[in-house]
Formats: structure tokens, sequence, C-alpha cells
């Protein structure tokens, strides 16, 4: 399948003609478009911090990797310590998500956080997406919803795909430091329905002394059609990557002058991922169904203490993650009338299966593998059933009360006998939410809910600690969180929105199991309050301007030292975007990060960082050019930070504490050519 998508990439690339031909369209009227995020919730929304992001809101803002789409939920950041090809590091509502613990993001009910992965827990690469096809981005935030469950504490997001481009195109794109890329889209109508096809591919080497020589191929099919009374879909995605990381750095070896900022230590570190992936779905308005099957395979080489475990092979080790899931899901709504006042039920269930061949930790040497730490195969599923009743209260106030109840079963089959098991786990979590329209324009929000993450269940099922060969607690399988959220939205007359939320989130426990070490990591409770501004001006009809600003005090609970590591406190952004009649658009991102306290006593904390991005772009006929300035101001600021010991050739054998960090890349040009027809 991985030589037939590259296959297909350079046939498509290399010809002189779409493979697809388009159909003949009427020519445009030329009109004013008018950009900008609007909210349109008075009335509608559940809460403050809920919202949809259309594509016009990431069109034109250029995207340094896929995952920078949930850059566009006000208060989320993306940063990257490792290779390109590998997920992102997120952070919202004051968690280090690390790739996804809280946080759940889902395609059209195709779940994408992965449990008991063997990088970490809710592991979430969202490399495999192609940025123009993602129509809207529906998120909320906190555990209010009860059509969302595991990793949903901090908040979720659901991609929406179009059915149809209103036009086809190709593109080609160029930038330093050996970046390419081309991309291929059509729409066109088949039989009684409409195919939607993309071939996308990538090439990158970075700014790295070591070259990451990236390579990304993505492939997207969808066939739309009628069925009388609603819309079914059959989609097929394909994604393969392949990369060489360069990881976190220690600060001392940067000043001594060993390696340069843009250094490395080990030259191994790097990976592959392969992701295929097959789902259809049911539309008839008032219900919808989806069922879907993924084939996921994922290599990781890493080393990020060096000398520190092994001073003679050193401390380089594998991850590997084998692994079909498959699933099913249903959600529907009922609206009625009662004594005069409009009634709604909506409804769901889902069932999901992770049948993972192969979830393994090796010692490697020059990626060669030379001791097992672990290798377990696993089963684990879970079935959901949520229902939310909504009902006005008086003419002003409505209210949303619902439950979800979610149970995961699993069992581990380890090459230790010792840390082989079996188990269920089961949660009830309450949400209630109201609502009360302080005017035509105006409505204010009070919310509570319970929601969870699971753990890895490696960590449910252990016995013996595979490093230390010592008796391991186990974890619970499933840790609730506890969070409530007071808010208000105004929406003027089409050109100003604003939101304002004031939430706090308490978590029973940040027990997870550490795919890095193989075994589990006790962390105590913890409890986060903050606050969450967000705003958008239609300032005239061709210019919008949006910003967002959240702060958070996240702690610790029952400990002398507070602190949660790589917990920042605080995100700013700010998007000014332009687009003129003529053809001619032109955008400016502006994010920026706090510090974050790298230990738990507060002692060592990383910088604050900033981030610009620019981009214009101009249409002329059928071709439109465009020019994006990434990292425009040069900063060098570290894109992420860690705080822990390693140990260099020629240190003392216990190693060196030290802060590790990844830098931001260089101030980066980047150019693209598209045709359209």
């Amino acid at each position: 399948m991985k030589d037939l998508i590259r296959w297909l990439v350079v046939a498509l690339l290399t010809s002189g003609a779409p493979v697809f031909a388009a159909e003949e369209q009427e020519p445009a009227l030329e009109e004013i478009v008018v950009y900008g995020r609007t909210q349109n919730g008075v009335g509608l929304a559940a809460s403050a911090s809920e919202g949809v992001i259309d594509y016009d809101d990431i069109e034109l803002p250029m995207l340094l990797r896929a995952g920078d789409l949930l850059e566009a939920v006000p208060g989320m950041a993306a940063t990257q310590h490792s290779g390109t090809g590998k997920a992102n590091q997120y952070f919202l509502r004051g968690f280090n998500l690390d790739h996804g613990t809280d946080f759940s993001a889902s395609a059209e009910g195709v779940p994408l956080n992965l449990r008991s992965h063997a990088h970490g827990q809710g592991y979430l690469d969202l490399n495999f997406l192609i940025p123009e096809l993602v129509a809207t981005t529906r998120y909320q935030k906190g555990p209010y919803r009860a059509s969302v469950g595991d990793f949903s504490s901090a908040g979720s997001v659901e991609f929406e795909f179009y059915d149809r481009l209103p036009q086809s195109s190709l593109e080609g794109s160029h930038g330093q430091d050996g970046y390419r890329r081309g991309l291929a889209l059509t729409s066109v109508p088949v039989g009684r329905g409409n195919f939607l096809g993309a071939i996308d591919a990538g090439r990158n080497d970075g700014p790295w002394q070591l070259e990451e020589n990236l390579r990304q191929e993505k492939l997207f099919a969808r066939y739309t059609w009628g069925t009388g009374r609603g819309t079914a879909r059959l989609t097929f995605q394909g994604y393969s990557s392949e990369w060489i990381a360069t990881d976190q750095i220690p600060e001392r070896a940067v000043e001594a002058g060993l390696v340069s900022e843009f250094g490395f230590v080990d030259p191994d570190p790097g990976g592959r991922t392969d992701r295929y992936a097959l789902s259809g779905g049911v539309d008839f308005g008032n219900w919808q169904a989806a069922a879907w099957l993924v084939d996921y395979d994922f290599q990781l080489f890493s080393n990020f203490t060096y000398f520190l475990e092994d001073p003679t092979n050193g401390d380089e080790f594998e991850q590997h993650d084998d692994r079909l899931s498959y699933g099913a899901r249903m959600d529907g709504v009922l609206e009625r009338y009662l004594g005069g006042r409009p009634i709604g039920l909506r409804w769901g269930a889902e069932i999901r299966v992770d049948d993972i061949g192969e979830v393994g930790l090796y010692q490697t040497r020059g990626r060669q593998r030379y001791r097992t730490i672990r290798r377990d195969r696993i089963n684990e599923r879970s079935a959901a059933l949520y229902a939310e009743l909504d009902f006005g209260v008086t003419r002003n106030l409505r209210s949303r009360v619902g439950a979800r109840i979610e149970r995961l079963g699993w069992n581990v089959d380890a090459l230790r006998p010792d840390n082989s098991g079996s188990g269920s786990a089961v949660q009830v979590s309450p949400k209630v939410t109201m609502a009360y329209r302080l005017s035509e324009r105006t409505e204010a929000y009070l919310n509570y809910g319970r929601g969870m993450h699971s753990n890895d269940v490696r960590g449910a099922s252990i016995g013996i600690d595979p490093v230390t060969g010592r008796t391991a607690d186990r974890v619970s399988a499933l840790v609730p969180s506890d969070g409530a959220e007071i808010g208000i939205r105004y929406e003027g007359d089409g050109d100003v929105s604003a939101a304002l939320a004031v939430f706090w989130l308490d978590l029973d426990s940040e027990l997870v199991f550490v795919g890095d070490a193989g075994g589990t990591d006790p962390i105590p409770g913890s409890r986060r309050i903050g606050l969450e501004a967000q705003a958008s001006w239609q300032v005239t009809p061709w210019l919008a301007v949006n910003g967002a600003y959240s702060y958070t005090d996240a702690a610790l609970r029952g400990t002398r030292d507070p602190y949660i590591p790589g917990a920042i406190s605080s995100v700013f952004s700010l998007g000014i975007t332009g687009a003129w009649s003529g053809g001619a658009r032109a955008s400016v991102r502006l994010r920026h990060l706090g510090s974050a306290p790298l230990v738990e006593d507060g002692t060592v904390r990383s910088r604050g960082s900033t981030h610009l991005n620019l981009g214009a772009a101009i249409r002329r006929g059928p071709v439109e050019y465009r020019l994006d300035l990434l990292n425009a101001l040069d900063s060098s600021d570290h894109d992420i930070a860690y705080y822990y010991a390693s140990r260099l050739s020629g240190e003392p054998a216990g190693g060196v504490e030290d802060i590790h960090f990844h830098p931001l890349a260089p101030r980066t040009i980047r150019a693209a050519v598209k045709l359209l027809w």
C-alpha cells in the first residue's frame, strides 16, 4: 500500500493533466468575501468556550505542520520536540497534554487518540490530515458534553471533511531547507453521487544539522451519494511517513560549543508511521451512524538521556505499535414540545475495539534491537451510551442535563507473565448546563461535568517493573475529572463577537503509564483554575481581527511541591486577515506562550516563546500565487523545554540535570503556485 501511494503521487505530479476531469463550471461572479470567525452561538451554544471553525479561518494562515490545525482553537498551542513526522505536543488550559492524554479528537465519528500506545497514552497524531479538506472544526472545552468521553477533560475537537469542492486544483510548494509539497484535489460527479479525491506528497529536510529527510504521502478518496431521505459517505484515507529526528538537546552542550542549537547528540532517532483507514456513514438529519476500520503501524527511535543508564551501549530505545482498530457509533436527536416549550433529547451509543498485535519497548544500538524491555499483545474494548435532555425552563432560561456511561475492558498478554492480566472498569459521568439569555445578543452560561481519561492498561495489569525488576503498583484504568465553568458570550450585529469564561477542573490522579520507561509514574491529583477570553471583529468587509488569551493556575494537590512540570500558565494569540474582491489575501498570525515550571518546586522554569507567521496570496485568472514567511521575527525561543538528568561522554556516572530544549525553526520562506479549474 505504501508503494502504491508513492506511485500514485509520482504519476499525478509528473503528468501534464489532472487525473480526473472536472465538471465544466459557470464563471463565478466577482464579490467581496468576508473572512473571520463567527460563532453564531447565542441561543444555541451550551457554553462560552465552544465554537465552530470554518475553513476560511485556517486557509490563509500558513501551517508549519498539520497538527497546527488545532491552534485555531482559542487558547490551544501545538509544539514539537522531535521530528515533524511525530505527533505534536499540545497545551490547553494549563495542561501539558503531551501527545493527547486529556484532549480528544475525532474525524466524523472516528476517534483519533490511541489507547495504550507505545509512545504515550492517548497519542494523537494529526499528520495524516490534509488541511485543505477539513471543512469545519467543532470544539468544546471542559467535560460538559455527554457526546464525548475518553481523553476529553480539557476539551475535544471534531473534524468534518468536505463532501465536494467548488473547484479542482493542482498545487506545488517550495521552500528553504529542502521543503517541497505537491497537492492535487478534485471533486467530480460520478453516477448518482460525487467523488472527492486528493493526493498529498511532502518532503522536508528542516533547518537541522542532521537532515530530517521527511517523506510524507497522503491519499484521500470519498464517494458521497443521496439515499432519498439522507446522505451516505464512504471514505478511504492512506498515510505513510518516515523521518529522522533531531530531539531536544541539553543547554550545557550548546553553551560549551559541543553542538549548535540546531545540532544533535545521537544521529539515530526518527521513525515511521503507516495509517490506512476505511470509514462509512449515513446522515438522515435527526440521526447519524458511522463505522470505521483503521490499520496502524508505528515505529519510533529515541534517546533522551544519551549514556546515563548504559555507558557502553547508550540509552537509545525503540517503541513499536502495530494495531487494528475498529468501531461504530450512532447519534440522534428527538425534538418535541412540552407545555408549549421546545424539548429535545440527544442520544448516542458507540463501541470501539483496539486489537494491538504488538506494543513493545526495546533497547537498541544503531537502531538494532539487543534487549526487550516489554512486549505485549493487548485487546482493549469499550462501549458507551449517552443522553442529554434540552428544555426551556422559562422564556430566557434553557437547560441541558445528561449523562454518559462508559465501560472499558481489556486483556494484556505480556512477554513476562507477571505483567499479564485482564479487567474492566465503568464510569458514569453526569453533565449539567444552564444558559440564560441576558439580551438578544448576550447569553450567560453555567456548566458542570464529570469527565475522564483512561490509563494505559499495561499499567492496570502490571506486576513487576520491567526496568527495575521490583514489584510495581497498579494504576486505575479510568481516572475521573470534575469541572465547572461560568461564562458569557456576546455577538454583535455581524461585526463583533466575544466570549469570557472562568473554569475549574480537578483530576483525581494524573497517574499514567510511561512508555519511555515501560513502567508507571505516580503523579498526585491536580487542580486547575483559569480564565479565557476571546474576541473577533469584522473591521471592514475585507478585514477581520481575532484574538484569544488564557491564564491558568495549575497545581498538584496534597504535595509539598505543587507545581506541575510543563503546565504553561498563559497563551495569547492574535490573527489579522484580509481578503479583497480582486483575489488578493493576506494574514498575520502571532502566538505567545508564557513560561512554565519544569520541576515540582518551581525553581526551574522554561522561557516564554513568541512566534509570528505572515502570508499573502493573489489570484490571477485560474492561477493563485502564494508567499509565506514563517517565524518572521526569526525568534530563537524554545519550541519546548524539559528538565531532567542526562549524561554526555566524559560526564559523571550520575549524569547532569539540565534543561533540554528544542528550538523554534528559524525564519523560513515558502512559495506556492496553485492552478484551479
